[in-house]
């Protein structure tokens, strides 16, 4: 284990936070709130523990895929640890516990929370909790890989790590190029989703956060009404955008190639939009006795799907008073996801494909069995590691949702509330059903429930491995 590249790498996070805060301290200062001394006092705190870290650039470079996920996990913890500071600090939420779990839900775009008055909160404080969704979004170290001139052979194994999916691809040959790319085109949909809600007459500050949490399909509200509150023109915005924010970037690198065919052809993308367009119909053919058209329940149930399937979390409406079908497609698109290399999470439509044409492979076996068979995507023979660590990611995925929910069983709350609550944080989603639906929150829960779901948070956007790794003996021998 390269200890000192690891350390060389925190170091940078905690530099890097220091810079994050800046925005919440600017905004403290702009509304005159007392807040912001809370994020000066973590700025130097991170800094006197960066900056000494990064002083010097390790000499041993080696750099393999553990290390590569070791330092992903490590930097999502410290992350989260360093940004609950200002909410301990500052009283809003003085709780460590229940402030880790906020902030791990802010940086790994849940948009689960433990706060029942969301309102009562500083400027500043609400800046903050949307802005970890946009950092946490695209991911931080590929964030740092577009600014740093970090050399050596450990950037895709960095990259591998943090990004969502079973495979990861360079766009170009260079690694920090491929991430230089993946946040341009970031950046471009943040800023075209501000100019659109700002047209609709949203508020400065509110279309900032709200785009942060879209775009980093987090969820985090401003108002304890989410989303319900503003005009219908601003609510198909964001629904447009979260969907938009749920499509494998690799498309739209092709698009801004003019490569339009290869765009299309993507197999991921398509069945994406499929699953969203069926379940829309479906959910506002169910729901329209109980809004005054169908065109009503059309928008509500695209917004509602939209935020599903991509783990946003906004809400527009109550679903948990629709009917039981409606709530059933909308628990299943929390286990779906969105695709792969996208801010969404989930289980990933890419893998969804990849189990069911294993399983239809399978069929043709017993049919034939001296057939050789390849599974395809995009019409390229999928690699037997992609889908054998599919096949394991299903079932750690599985053992943890269900030791998960045996856990916080403990604290005797209706199995809806708690089957949700697990699907919602191990998927990022947000809300659930019951206790945590849309209109309630997770502060009922017992610190032990949280701190399980806080590891579920974590687990479900590094995609499992990268943490239990910590937790494996043989990882932390020296080389």
């Amino acid at each position: 284990m390269n200890y000192s590249m690891i350390f060389f790498i925190l170091g940078w996070i905690f530099n890097f936070e220091a810079a994050f805060m800046l925005l919440p301290e600017i905004t403290a200062i702009i509304y005159q709130e007392k807040n912001g001394l809370a994020f000066l006092i973590t700025m130097i705190i991170c800094l006197a523990i960066g900056l000494p870290l990064t002083r010097k650039k390790p000499q041993n470079k080696v750099f393999h895929a553990k290390e590569g996920a070791v330092t992903v996990a490590l930097s999502w913890i410290v992350l989260s640890m360093a940004g609950a500071f200002p909410f301990v600090i500052s009283g809003s939420i003085p709780n460590p516990i229940d402030a880790m779990f906020e902030t791990v839900s802010g940086f790994t775009t849940t948009g689960a929370s433990i706060l029942s008055d969301v309102e009562a909160l500083s400027h500043c404080m609400l800046l903050w909790r949307s802005f970890t969704h946009w950092i946490g979004g695209m991911g931080v170290l590929v964030f740092i890989l577009c600014l740093l001139p970090l050399t050596g052979g450990y950037h895709m194994n960095l990259m591998k790590a943090e990004s969502p999916g079973p495979s990861v691809s360079k766009l170009v040959p260079k690694v920090q190029s491929t991430a230089k790319i993946l946040y341009t085109i970031y950046l471009m949909l943040t800023v075209l989703q501000m100019i659109l809600l700002l047209i609709g007459r949203m508020p400065l500050f509110d279309t900032v956060c709200l785009t942060f949490g879209t775009a980093g399909t987090g969820g985090f509200g401003i108002r304890n009404d989410s989303i319900a509150g503003y005009s219908t023109y601003n609510q198909i915005v964001i629904t447009v955008f979260m969907i938009l924010f749920g499509v494998n970037f690799n498309v739209y690198y092709l698009l801004l190639t003019k490569k339009v065919v290869q765009a299309a052809k993507s197999e991921e993308v398509r069945y994406y939009f499929g699953i969203i367009a069926v379940a829309i119909i479906a959910i506002a053919i169910n729901t329209k006795g109980m809004y005054t058209s169908f065109g009503r329940a059309f928008q509500q149930a695209a917004f509602q799907v939209g935020s599903i399937i991509t783990t946003t979390g906004y809400a527009t409406t109550n679903f948990n008073v629709w009917p039981v079908l409606s709530k059933t497609i909308l628990v299943m698109l929390m286990f779906v996801g969105a695709c792969a290399g996208s801010t969404g999470g989930g289980i990933k439509v890419s893998r969804l494909m990849i189990l069911c044409k294993s399983a239809r492979k399978e069929l043709q076996l017993y049919l034939h069995p001296n057939a050789v068979k390849k599974i395809k995507m995009d019409e390229k023979a999928i690699p037997h590691e992609v889908v054998r660590a599919t096949n394991m990611f299903l079932f750690v995925y599985i053992l943890i949702f269900v030791v998960s929910l045996l856990v916080i069983s403990l604290d005797n709350f209706d199995m809806v509330s708690n089957f949700t609550a697990i699907t919602a944080t191990l998927n990022n989603i947000g809300p659930g059903l019951g206790a945590v639906g849309p209109t309630g929150n997770f502060g009922c829960y017992s610190y032990l429930s949280k701190v399980v779901m806080i590891f579920d948070m974590l687990a479900g956007r590094l995609e499992i491995f990268p943490l239990l790794l910590l937790f494996k003996r043989d990882t932390w021998r020296k080389f």
